[in-house]
């Protein structure tokens, strides 16, 4: 029996071929999720990429991220004993200690905010610690004022010397603290990393703090929540939702870390100008930058400043900020003119 091919019948063949092939084809383009997770620097951390399957298949990410992050934690945490930190904390005035690239880029943009802001000192951790919120138990009693006048002399980070030999300091018993800007420090790290792979639509957090770039599938914007600061103890709600964009992100505030004692409320910032903690209404501030360590630095020095002054500096320096305040009608809250552009 003769067999008639009907041109009709290509067509129909093709097409459906070309829309399988091409169907295929997108599905496999489509980004896929990659999500990493793990501990460090005493928290934890989440990492989230979209990248093409065959790309993330190429590659091996967690070890390195771990290497990474075990790396920063060696140079900064003061809980690990041979720590680079504690190594530069032991020794006299007027040593030069060589520092790692790591250990350099945290303490020079360290004492840039320091001077800027001046309610960022990584020289305070013994005065944290005689209001009870370092590592050792809360005191039981308000410090006398000799005591914290006597603190206040023995730091500042006036008191450092970095040059291109290494670091020192010029009082004994100069103490660093990396508190306030370690965490952003490791994401950035984090990120380099990642785009050292040519991956470039991520979000990296480590103990609440992020950095963000480029975009979700079907090129939808990452969206991040600030937290309701005086949510119900015990629940979280959401004040607000806003598209950082590739930034860092970091949110400091009072309504988390605070005790009472005589009757007082004693908040865990503490004005290393004054010695005491900060008492102002100031309750919640989040700032967005390029780099998360300048973030998480400049969120601390904000919230320590108070809303007049955090205002004045975020529009002097042209930052992009979030301020959330208590009054007596409720929260009041102030967007920076850099800030706006992501609500």
């Amino acid at each position: 029996m003769n067999k008639v091919f009907h041109p009709q019948a290509l067509v129909a063949f093709l097409f459906i071929f070309l829309t399988l092939f091409i169907s295929g084809c997108g599905q496999s383009d489509e980004p896929k999720e990659l999500y990493l997770e793990g501990r460090t620097m005493g928290t934890t951390y989440n990492i989230k990429v979209f990248a093409k399957q065959d790309k993330l298949d190429s590659l091996n990410l967690l070890p390195e991220v771990e290497q990474l992050l075990k790396g920063v934690n060696q140079s900064m945490s003061t809980y690990i004993k041979d720590s680079e930190i504690n190594n530069f904390n032991r020794i006299p005035a007027g040593q030069v200690m060589p520092i790692s690239a790591d250990f350099r880029a945290v303490v020079a943009e360290s004492i840039r905010l320091g001077e800027s802001t001046k309610t960022l000192d990584v020289t305070m951790g013994p005065l944290i610690d005689l209001w009870g919120f370092g590592p050792d138990k809360k005191p039981t009693k308000r410090p006398a004022d000799e005591e914290l006048a006597n603190m206040i002399a023995k730091i500042g980070v006036d008191k450092l010397t970095l040059t291109e030999q290494g670091l020192a300091k010029t009082i004994d018993g100069l103490e660093l603290s990396f508190s306030a800007t370690a965490k952003g420090y490791g994401i950035d790290k984090v990120a380099e990393l990642l785009e050292s792979h040519g991956l470039t639509d991520y979000m990296v957090e480590i103990g609440g703090e992020l950095r963000i770039s480029g975009k979700k599938p079907n090129e939808k914007n990452w969206r991040i929540a600030i937290e309701q600061p005086d949510a119900e103890p015990g629940t979280r709600q959401v004040h607000l939702i806003l598209a950082p964009g590739n930034n860092g992100m970091a949110t400091s505030g009072d309504y988390r870390i605070f005790y009472e004692m005589d009757g007082e409320t004693y908040s865990h910032l503490i004005d290393p100008v004054t010695g005491m903690p900060t008492r102002h209404d100031l309750v919640s501030v989040t700032v967005l930058h390029p780099s998360a360590m300048t973030a998480d630095g400049l969120a601390t020095a904000l919230t320590i400043m108070g809303m007049d002054k955090a205002q004045a500096y975020a529009e002097k320096n042209d930052l992009a900020v979030y301020l959330i305040a208590k009054s007596k009608d409720g929260l009041v809250t102030y967007s920076s003119p850099a800030f706006k552009p992501y609500l």
